[in-house]
């Protein structure tokens, strides 16, 4: 499959916002009018000044179409464009080629759905209520940046899986607002392909032609259970990259190929989307995204506040809107997307967003627009309170509950790879890095330098230090202590149970939800971010 970027003359001809009466509402001389005939005796006049100021941001000309790609548990180095010779992914690095690619953008959190009700809000988990566990619900009431490019005339679309809290074969809960459309969520290869990526070309042809788009397209690849069909055998399992922390057995290579299947159907799906995007002549105008919701299910991945678990790929693909494609070590975190979004469309950020806009980085990829990011780690099938904070190349990690095991979620600790480990574990064969998520009692704080110890094994606290990583130790316990304070983060004291036997990987029945973190400060009223950028120590 080849594709190559075409500049059309008349492409940007036909984008142009003309008049139209019957679309009037979606244009920003129709809008102003309207609004003056119709709502001001309706709202309040300091919202109205919000609305005016973001659709007169879009006046001078159209805001891009926008096209969100979310993978399902897949890790930053599991593409060939961030260095994987092993993987097939020719679109995926075809679009990187010409794109602006973030080789240090992380997630919030390191599970399902907190992470994308975290890129929905640009918001932290713990900032979200009970959104900050898996499968449970989104509260009402928050800022969601599609809801607010629909509110200005986009039209906005979602297909594929969702799971903005409770996961369904529909949107569940306040993000149903935020879409004009929102497709049934199937997994069949004969209508909507099993990763459910075959309804994404429906919505770009369906989508109306004179209004701009946003489309968040969501796949279930790669997440357990491995279902390729005619994509699996497309990786062999002696080409994949067996990473330390796991056993290079037969099982091992088998398990991380056909994961490497999914994100190869992943990658075909990207590349129609691209084609169709061509074939309409809106490539040029569309800023594309491509990002994972976490890491890989594999132990010390996903479910982790390690790099495997928390890195993901983002690439920005926006030919008019990057003047320099190529890489940036500039630090990003998940919670910015919305933010920039926001931006690029003219829409002042809301109170409640605590992301930064990326944005003066797709104009210079050396800039940067944060010192610090931070990832947390809560409740996913196990007990879980870790926080972890990004300076430089140092990653903090701090355990509230050391004494708890860790071994991640179930679909990572109950698998062929993890199986593996377990019986290299009872024959005392397991190699410090492929012993560390059996270890208990954990330690309570972690550092790491990413750039000598990519995989964050050498935890630089468990001897005595030299003076230099004490005083990183010392800023950075102070930096997290700050946003921890700031951001309303708390241990809850009554924690959501362990719903899965650790032996066996067998749920507990009658599991309830009880204490999420930030629940005893009222985190999800407020809206500080912390330090962003570097405090004294």
């Amino acid at each position: 499959m080849e594709w190559v970027h075409r500049t059309n003359s008349s492409c940007s001809q036909s984008l142009r916002w003309q008049p139209n009466h019957e679309h009037a509402p979606y244009y920003p001389n129709a809008i102003s009018q309207y609004l003056m005939k119709r709502l001001v005796p309706f709202i309040l006049f300091a919202p109205l000044v919000l609305f005016f100021k973001g659709i007169t941001a879009l006046a001078g000309s159209p805001p891009p179409n926008i096209v969100l790609i979310i993978g399902d548990d897949i890790s930053s180095q599991d593409l060939g464009c961030f260095g994987n010779p092993g993987i097939r992914t020719p679109n995926l690095d075809r679009l990187a080629a010409n794109a602006l690619v973030f080789d240090n953008a992380y997630v919030t959190a390191s599970s399902c759905s907190p992470s994308r009700c975290s890129i929905l809000t640009g918001r932290y988990p713990h900032n979200l209520g009970t959104a900050a566990e898996l499968h449970r619900p989104l509260p009402e009431g928050l800022a969601l940046f599609p809801k607010l490019l629909r509110d200005i005339g986009y039209h906005t679309a979602q297909a594929g899986k969702n799971h903005f809290g409770k996961s369904g074969p529909t949107v569940q809960g306040p993000a149903r607002l935020a879409f004009d459309v929102s497709k049934i969520f199937i997994r069949d290869e004969l209508h909507a392909g099993a990763g459910g990526q075959n309804q994404w070309l429906d919505l770009l042809r369906e989508r109306p032609m004179d209004r701009p788009f946003f489309l968040w397209l969501a796949s279930f690849d790669a997440h357990r259970i491995w279902d390729a069909g005619a994509f699996t055998g497309m990786n062999r399992p002696e080409d994949v990259t067996v990473p330390p922390y796991l056993a290079d057995t037969p099982e091992t290579r088998e398990d991380l190929a056909r994961y490497y299947d999914e994100i190869t159907r992943l990658d075909y799906y990207v590349g129609k989307v691209v084609e169709e995007l061509q074939r309409q002549e809106v490539l040029e105008d569309t800023l594309i995204l491509f990002l994972s919701d976490n890491g890989r299910p594999f132990p010390h991945s996903k479910n982790s506040v390690y790099d495997d678990g928390m890195k993901t790929p983002l690439i920005l693909h926006w030919p008019q809107g990057i003047p320099t494609p190529g890489r940036t070590q500039s630090l990003a975190s998940a919670i910015d997307i919305a933010p920039t979004l926001l931006e690029i469309a003219g829409i002042p950020k809301p109170d409640t967003v605590q992301g930064v806009s990326l944005l003066p980085i797709l104009k210079n990829p050396k800039a940067k627009v944060r010192d610090y990011l931070f990832a947390e780690r809560n409740w996913h099938n196990f007990q879980a309170h870790v926080r972890m904070v990004r300076f430089k190349n140092f990653v903090y990690v701090r355990n509230a509950w050391p004494e708890l095991p860790l071994p991640g979620a179930s679909d990572t600790f109950y698998n062929p790879s993890a199986d593996a480990l377990k019986r290299l574990h009872v024959r005392g064969e397991l190699t410090p890095a492929q012993a560390k998520i059996f270890r208990q009692p954990r330690p309570a704080e972690e550092l790491y330098n990413v750039e000598t110890d990519p995989f964050q094994i050498n935890n630089l606290l468990a001897a005595d230090p030299e003076p230099k990583i004490q005083g990183v130790h010392q800023h950075l316990s102070l930096v997290l202590d700050r946003w921890q304070e700031e951001t309303g983060d708390s241990v809850p004291t009554d924690p959501t149970p362990t719903n899965v036997i650790y032996d066996t990987g067998q749920k507990i029945p009658d599991h309830e939800y009880r204490e999420p973190p930030g629940a005893s400060t009222g985190a999800l009223r407020i809206n500080r971010p912390g330090p962003i950028h570097r405090i004294s120590p």
